[in-house]
This record gives C-alpha cells, sequence and structure tokens, in this order.
C-alpha cells in the first residue's frame, strides 16, 4: 500500500531530523578526536575532501548548519597550524572551497578566509592565487556586497602589486550600492602610483564635484594639486630632456638646490656627466 502524503511528509522529516543529529553529533566525537591527537602524537589531516555540493545534497537541507561546522574546522585548521608555526596549509583552501559551496552567502568565510591564505607563512598560507579565487567566487554569489569588491582590491595590490586590477576592483565596487567614499578613492590612489595620472585625475575630479562635505573636497583637490604638479613636471621634462643633449641626462630643478650647489665644482669626469644643467643655446 503507497504511503500517503502525511507519511511522506513524516518520513523526510524524521530523516533530517536524524541528519541534523548526527552533525551536531560529529562536533564533540571531533573534540575527542582533537584531543587523543594531542596524546599520541601527530596525525595526518585526511586527504580526500569531498565535494560541498555532494555535501549539500546529501545534509537534506541542512547546508547551512554543515557549512558552519567546516567553517569552524577551517578556522581550527588555521589556527592549529598557526601556533605550531607549521608552513603548511594544503587542506585550507579546499577546506574554504566546501564550506562557501554549501554556504555561497557565508560572508564571513570569504573574507577572513582571504586573509588566512594570503599572510605569508608561517603566519598564513601565502596563497594570493587561492585567495583570489575564493573572493571571486564569493563576488559571484554576492554582487553587490561591495565589502568583497574591496578585499580583491587589496590582494591584487598589496600581495600581487598589480596596480591595474586593483584599481579596477576598487572602481567597480565603489559602485555597489552602500560604498563608503574610499573606494574610489583609493582607485584613484592607486592609479595614480600605477602610472595613469589621467584617469587617476579623472576620479579625484569627479570625487570633488560629488563631494558631500567640505573635508571630502579639500581631500579630492589636494590630489588633484598634486597630480597637475606632476603632470607638469613630465610635461617639462619631455621638453627638456632633448635639449639636453648628453647621455643619462638628469633634470636637476634649481628650485631643489642652494647656490652653492647649483655652482659646486663637478668631482669627478662621471659627476659632470649627469649634472647636465639645460641652457638655451
Amino acid at each position: 500500500m503507497p504511503a500517503g502524503p502525511r507519511s511522506k511528509r513524516f518520513i523526510r522529516l524524521l530523516c533530517g531530523v536524524l541528519v541534523a543529529g548526527g552533525l551536531l553529533g560529529l562536533v564533540p566525537v571531533q573534540e575527542r578526536i582533537d584531543g587523543e591527537k594531542g596524546i599520541y602524537g601527530p596525525v595526518s589531516d585526511v586527504i580526500y575532501m569531498p565535494s560541498g555540493k555532494l555535501l549539500g545534497r546529501l545534509s537534506l537541507g541542512n547546508e547551512g548548519l554543515l557549512a558552519a561546522i567546516y567553517w569552524t574546522r577551517a578556522v581550527q585548521y588555521f589556527g592549529r597550524r598557526t601556533l605550531t608555526k607549521e608552513a603548511r596549509y594544503e587542506l585550507l583552501a579546499p577546506l574554504l572551497r566546501i564550506t562557501t559551496e554549501l554556504d555561497p552567502h557565508l560572508l564571513i568565510a570569504y573574507r577572513f578566509g582571504a586573509i588566512f591564505l594570503t599572510e605569508k607563512p608561517p603566519q598564513g598560507a601565502g596563497q594570493p592565487q587561492a585567495a583570489l579565487e575564493l573572493i571571486r567566487r564569493g563576488i559571484v554569489n554576492n554582487p553587490a556586497y561591495w565589502r568583497l569588491w574591496q578585499d580583491l582590491g587589496f590582494i591584487y595590490y598589496w600581495n600581487l602589486k598589480d596596480y591595474r586590477r586593483a584599481a579596477q576592483a576598487f572602481l567597480i565596487g565603489s559602485r555597489q550600492p552602500g560604498a563608503l567614499f574610499f573606494m574610489k578613492a583609493m582607485a584613484a590612489k592607486i592609479l595614480a602610483q600605477g602610472g595613469d595620472p589621467r584617469t587617476s585625475y579623472d576620479i579625484w575630479m569627479e570625487l570633488y564635484e560629488h563631494a558631500e562635505n567640505d573635508q571630502l573636497r579639500s581631500n579630492a583637490e589636494m590630489h588633484l594639486t598634486a597630480i597637475r604638479a606632476a603632470m607638469a613636471m613630465k610635461q617639462l621634462d619631455e621638453i627638456l630632456l632633448p635639449r639636453a643633449g648628453c647621455e643619462g641626462f638628469l633634470l636637476t630643478r634649481p628650485a631643489s638646490l642652494t647656490k652653492s650647489a647649483r655652482t659646486a665644482r663637478p668631482r669627478s669626469a662621471r659627476e659632470a656627466k649627469f649634472r647636465c644643467i639645460c641652457s638655451s643655446k
């Protein structure tokens, strides 16, 4: 006799309760295993790392609970290696991948997981590429959360020294709902540092025109003045360098020299060669 709708619902509910109870029961079991590890010496970590999507299907709707358990294990794994100064973090990225596959909106796992991955050994895994992959996956799953764009920008800026991609990440993040003023300011700063003062100037001008208060407007104006001065100096160098007529010309600006320094006799032929001062002929 086929089971009715009530019986099916009861069976599904019973299975869910059993699975949830089993997952919760893993916590004290794992704590006991960890304690026995400390008594009997180091035990190698489990090599097989299942797919988060597979675990999600097996969890019968308890993906969030299982994600929290895996996130806890990732933090414990990282903390244990940091305290013992072990430089190997092979399972950190897989643990974070499983966690975020189980719960794609667990923002803390993306943000702190990226920090764990980018820190240099032995304080961290020293895996900035794995951190990029984690943050990109977070952005795909949470595209409007601007903080993930901030994290992506800092990885490119601090860890990979890729100023163009860093500025692009900050700029895209600045357009997301609720993004703070500094996101666009960071994009402008990095572009100037990375050799694109014109785009940096345009961004600072936009910030100046839309500043919400005098302090932000004054800050933008200061950067605009600095960029204008830098671009003017570059143009001056481009005009004067060809007129110098000497190899290895180094432009020395009179404003930065005292009279005695400008008229001092070169100590060597090498110094004389590099101390060409442009003058009309």
